[in-house]
């Protein structure tokens, strides 16, 4: 929970707005939009723009408020680890009790302004995405399993079907499927990443992977998984929202990946060290690029389609 020593800054220190910004996770917001509204465009319902716009906007508001909050739970650990020390609350220039009412207060508007512009699906959907992550991922599983990162990684998954949800008040297996795309990207993505911050989660007493198995054991966990991600990618080129533009993106990215996965699995732990971690900072890049690619496939798919030209 957030440290006591974080509720005040001292008198003369000047907050700017972009630390409260800095709460948000623009990064993250930035994912979370961009999947959002592939799942909306992807829908076999058209949205007006206006409608359309401002839902999208209410679900990067709800992001946020996540954001803000997982920043506020998580300020004491933040301090310790090297990759969020400087944060704003750890780094003292947001007072955590700010950060608190920032995020539940961004929470109740997003979910009520979606469920206004949208429907009470969507609503109810952004809202259990805020709890999720903020209290299910935040407050109990990051610092209770090295399961975190994997039954964590719903939160994130949940966009692409808030946004189907935004255009057709429902549900379907394509939305599902979009959702299985980050589920399943997420362990390897996150697991790469601690390969290669070293002891910033032993540090902070995080349970990740790597702190309770091992690093090889999570060498091997990124291997399982990608594979796993590399059928269920290739495969959903085959259903209502991939086509040929797709496939060829999920060729190409997946064949990447699974690359990148076995170079990872197969050299010792001395080796990355002798290199710096090379191999699994590239992998970690590429992960980005790779979900990226995939969602902006999906979204080319979906634009050719009134046309002819997209789907099979």
């Amino acid at each position: 929970m957030a440290d006591a020593s974080y509720t005040s800054l001292p008198q003369d220190y000047d907050t700017q707005l972009g630390d409260y910004f800095a709460l948000l996770k623009p990064r993250v917001m930035s994912l979370v939009v961009f999947t959002a509204l592939v799942g909306l465009l992807a829908a076999p319902v058209s949205v007006h723009p206006v409608i359309g716009f401002a839902s999208i906007l209410f679900v990067a508001i709800g992001a946020g408020a996540s954001g803000a909050l997982n920043m506020w739970w998580d300020a004491d650990i933040d301090g310790v680890m090297q990759r969020t020390a400087k944060r704003p609350i750890p780094s003292g220039r947001v007072p955590a009790g700010e950060a608190l009412s920032l995020g539940l207060a961004l929470s109740g508007l997003s979910v009520m302004m979606l469920g206004l512009a949208a429907n009470l699906l969507a609503a109810a959907l952004l809202a259990f995405t805020i709890f999720f992550y903020a209290v299910v991922y935040s407050m109990w599983l990051k610092r209770a399993t090295p399961q975190n990162i994997v039954i964590g990684g719903a939160a994130g998954a949940f966009p692409p079907v808030i946004g189907w949800v935004i255009a057709t008040g429902s549900m379907s297996v394509e939305a599902w499927l979009m959702f299985a795309l980050i589920f399943m990207w997420t362990p390897p993505h996150f697991w790469a990443l601690a390969l290669f911050m070293k002891s910033d989660y032993n540090d902070a007493d995080v349970p990740m992977l790597t702190v309770t198995h091992g690093r090889r054991v999570t060498r091997a966990h990124i291997l399982a998984y990608t594979v796993l991600l590399v059928v269920l990618a290739v495969g959903t080129a085959f259903t209502a929202v991939g086509g040929p533009v797709y496939l060829a993106t999920a060729l190409v990215f997946n064949g990447l990946f699974l690359i990148g996965a076995l170079r990872i699995w197969r050299r010792p732990e001395a080796t990355a060290v002798e290199d710096g971690y090379r191999t699994e900072k590239k992998f970690f890049r590429l992960s980005l690029w790779y979900l990226f690619a995939h969602f902006g496939a999906i979204l080319v798919e979906a634009l050719l389609r009134p046309y002819g030209l997209g789907g099979w």
